[in-house]
């Protein structure tokens, strides 16, 4: 095809999609990046903070479903955070585990709650062991589809997770 045949089939198609659009309004979305840090300390070796970490169906309160069948993390690099809503394999994969140095670190992407929009984020945990006690340092990335607050959002929840959530369970005092 020549390069007006080209032009002259494009300006066809094109026209023929816009024209069955007719009606739907594409609406640009808010791009960028955040990164953000967060940390608790809990007793235990890093060992324990890890495993109990991992743990997510006994501390982790914001699920999609109501009862799912299966709600977890398996850190095997290709694997990933869980949530099963059914026998029949209905669910979601919350994130997907991409590194993982037991007890060390444990690193998932995916957009967890955010999921259905263009947004990818990028969570890192380190298990730092100081005598009887661990420090669970987070490191999160997120780039993509940004709405209004949605960083603070996702920092505030990862707080509640880590510091109401998370570091009252290894406490033992987990209501």
């Amino acid at each position: 095809m020549r390069l007006v045949e080209v032009v002259a089939w494009m300006a066809v198609v094109v026209g023929g999609v816009l024209g069955e659009a007719r009606g739907a309004v594409a609406q640009e979305a808010g791009y960028g990046a955040f990164v953000f840090r967060d940390s608790v300390m809990v007793p235990g070796t890093a060992e324990r903070a890890f495993d109990q970490f991992v743990d997510v169906n006994a501390w982790w309160d914001h699920r999609f479903s109501e009862s799912p069948a299966r709600f977890f993390l398996e850190p095997k690099v290709g694997s990933g955070f869980w949530e099963l809503f059914d026998d029949a394999g209905n669910g979601v994969r919350h994130a997907e585990v991409i590194y993982v140095h037991r007890p060390s670190v444990l690193r998932m992407e995916g957009p967890l709650g955010l999921s259905g929009n263009a947004i990818q984020l990028v969570f890192t945990l380190q298990f730092t062991a100081h005598g009887d006690s661990t420090t669970v340092a987070l490191e999160v990335h997120g780039a993509g589809e940004l709405r209004e607050g949605w960083p603070q959002v996702v920092q505030a929840v990862w707080h509640h997770f880590l510091a109401e959530r998370y570091k009252p369970y290894v406490e033992g005092r987990l209501e």
